[in-house]
């Protein structure tokens, strides 16, 4: 019987047998660095490598166009390497050692192939994912195009085996996941308040529709059909206008749109009898459900800047124009015209003051409330869904541990709103408590 240590089959196959562990940790170690620099990589990034003339950028920038059947394929060829070295190393400790040489060198073993390949080699591929992935492209090219039918294979077999059909494609991303890396960037000095702001603002405009950001019709500024180009010209005057709507009978009936330049171009020329109707402008209506990315697109492609909302029963409910639009995107924007008058101010502790236009959203995030936004968009249409009537002012509605005074009523419009911040009410308690007169 041989004795332990003892070494069977000659010398020559061990040798080569830690020679094909040590190509299998080298070779796992390269696809570990492959795995973390392609992950940190985007095929944004990949097209600007190939513009600035990097080699195996091209190479790379088709790797990134489909990114998850290489990844697949190097996860496969890293399960065999890291499977194939552990076994060969047990193998090899067995016949060199015995039994309890195998569990020795076995757990000694993964702790190097932990430090080399996986805490090394991937920590490497993130600190230069530039150079390592474009290092590494030509490599993943090939295992993408030779494992291909073998990781299809697997993977529909994983479907097979999984819940429902299995995960086919993206977003590996979520919009939460994007939201929360622009809080840590932020935090970490990396991204500045205000393009925080606008990030965060851009994922919000995508889920706005028009009803949320238009001019109600009751602050609609129109113009009758059978007026004179002066009087257009004295109101673009007044209220600093460059569209205007013009209507027949009511603001139901819009003939269309009139341009201040078109009214003093022809008042130039000396037009002032020239009936309104000939300068007038095809109007763009558009449902208030529309969302307001999608119009922003089709005010882009068809070169207008204002559009009419109508409702579902085809009334006129609105006006939008492009400026409404971006203020969503960049925050308000203001002109010589515009009064500088805050939608929110607090005039003391625990007491605010807030435009009856002001969105329910908003003043949520502001106070850091929660008031229902599902059935009124405004403040003012909050309190008078609470109260069930057009209040006078003075008049007072609770909701919660907030206390709504109607400030100022212009008509059936409430325009200024007090809202105090009382003590937190006791559970059960409605949440409508009542009103009071003033």
């Amino acid at each position: 019987m041989a004795a332990p240590g003892a070494v069977h089959g000659g010398e020559g196959p061990v040798n080569w047998l830690w020679a094909l562990v040590i190509f299998l940790v080298l070779f796992g170690s390269l696809l570990a660095i492959a795995e973390a620099s392609l992950t940190r990589m985007s095929r944004v990034r990949a097209l600007a490598l190939v513009e600035e003339g990097r080699r195996n950028a091209v190479t790379l920038e088709r790797v990134e166009a489909d990114p998850p059947r290489f990844l697949n394929a190097i996860y496969l060829a890293v399960m065999f390497a890291q499977n194939g070295s552990a076994i060969l190393v047990a193998i090899l400790a067995e016949r060199e050692f015995g039994g309890l040489g195998v569990t020795l060198v076995s757990v000694a073993f993964t702790l190097l192939y932990f430090v080399l390949v996986e805490a090394m080699s991937k920590t490497f591929g993130v600190l230069h994912s530039d150079r390592a992935a474009l290092a590494v492209a030509p490599l993943v090219w090939f295992l993408g195009r030779a494992l291909a039918a073998p990781t299809r294979a697997l993977i529909g077999l994983a479907n097979v085996l999984l819940p429902g059909k299995g995960l086919k494609q993206g977003p590996f991303v979520s919009e939460a996941d994007l939201r929360s890396m622009v809080e840590v960037g932020h935090e970490e000095g990396s991204i500045e308040r205000e393009e925080k702001e606008l990030i965060h603002s851009i994922f919000e405009f995508g889920d706005t529709i028009v009803r949320e950001v238009m001019v109600p019709r009751p602050d609609i500024r129109a113009i009758e059909s059978d007026k004179a180009l002066r009087d257009v010209q004295a109101m673009v005057l007044q209220h600093g206008y460059s569209r205007i709507p013009v209507f027949t009978d009511d603001l139901d009936d819009v003939l269309g749109i009139v341009y201040a330049k078109d009214v003093l171009k022809a008042l130039h020329q000396g037009k002032s009898d020239m009936p309104l109707r000939e300068i007038v402008r095809e109007a763009h209506f558009v449902p208030e459900s529309k969302r307001v990315a999608d119009l922003l697109r089709e005010m882009q492609q068809e070169k207008f800047h204002i559009a009419l909302v109508t409702d579902e029963y085809g009334s006129l409910s609105g006006l939008v124009t492009l400026e409404d639009l971006l203020e969503e995107l960049v925050g308000e924007i203001a002109d010589e015209y515009d009064t500088e008058e805050p939608e929110l101010e607090q005039v003391a502790d625990d007491v605010y003051r807030v435009d009856g236009k002001m969105a329910i959203d908003e003043v949520n995030e502001v106070l850091d409330v929660e008031l229902p936004a599902e059935e009124w968009d405004t403040v003012g249409g909050l309190m008078l869904g609470l109260m069930g009537s057009i209040p006078e002012e003075g008049e007072t509605v609770a909701y919660r541990n907030l206390l709504f005074t109607a400030e100022k009523v212009n008509g059936r419009r409430i325009s200024k709103v007090l809202i105090e911040r009382r003590e937190e009410e006791p559970e059960g308690a409605e949440d409508a408590e009542g009103v009071n007169a003033g």
